[in-house]
């Protein structure tokens, strides 16, 4: 099976290489029966290397090429001048001006996001999980591309395949930390099935970070990875299914 990435039309007319790579196209097996791209993954290494190179081909480069953060759900956003060659800094978001560059993000029901300013040349890839996005992950990327040459008003961003609304039930007490941290999160909160539930609108709630960096357009490709098993890995239906661990899917992008 050919490899099947999603691709949005705001990154397509922006002219940069990009794709939420899905399950299709890989060689994992079992578990992880797909793309599996998560080195941290307990997937055969052989597997997830291959995957990586795949991915990384697709997008016209080789695995070298690809410069992808140890994720540790922060605020952090590394420049990368050159492919980082297999070494994995810590951070949460990777931009380049750099031509043959991929910046990449691993997700699975975190919400990756594929930024891009065509003008200037300049992208970025970033992991927003709840913590990240609550804590600056968008407006740090933002301000990442920046410093390159980049401009929000000049800027389009995509938000991929991630947890739906209506796939992420949490607790009460976790509304109250977005109340506590910013007031104005509140609508992205509905009620869950018992008074303690709530149900927590990820997407729209990265899409008003974009807004609120002044990112010039956003979207988000609608695409739940909670429910579609046969496309996604996701860590919530792992758990709820009892499954000891969950493939990892790549999103990536190149200035060209």
């Amino acid at each position: 099976m050919a490899l099947a990435p999603i691709t949005h039309p705001l990154l397509d007319r922006a002219g940069v290489r990009h794709g939420f790579f899905t399950r299709q196209g890989g060689v994992s097996t079992g578990l992880y029966e797909g793309l599996n791209t998560g080195i941290g993954s307990q997937d055969d290494p052989a597997a997830v290397a291959e995957n990586r190179r795949r991915a990384a081909n697709h997008l016209g480069g080789v695995p070298d090429d690809l410069a992808a953060c140890y994720q540790i759900h922060s605020a952090v956003a590394r420049v990368a001048e050159a492919g980082w060659k297999g070494e994995r800094p810590e951070g949460d978001a990777t931009v380049t001006a750099t031509p043959g560059v991929i910046c990449a993000v691993l997700t699975a029901d975190c919400a990756p996001v594929l930024l891009a300013d065509p003008e200037a040349g300049v992208v970025g890839a970033a992991h927003a999980g709840w913590k990240g996005a609550l804590e600056g992950i968008v407006h740090s990327t933002v301000a990442a591309m920046q410093a390159l040459g980049a401009e929000p008003r000049r800027m389009v961003a995509v938000v991929g395949p991630c947890i739906a609304r209506d796939s992420y039930e949490v607790g009460a007490d976790f509304q109250d930390r977005f109340d506590h941290h910013d007031p104005g999160s509140v609508r992205f909160f509905a009620p869950g099935e018992t008074a303690d539930k709530r149900l927590f609108d990820l997407p729209a709630f990265v899409l008003w970070r974009l807004e609120q960096a002044g990112v010039a357009d956003a979207a988000w490709t609608g695409d739940d990875t909670r429910v579609d098993a046969a496309r996604f890995y996701s860590n919530r239906r792992a758990y709820l299914n009892g499954e000891p661990d969950f493939g990892r899917l790549m999103s990536a992008i190149s200035p060209g």
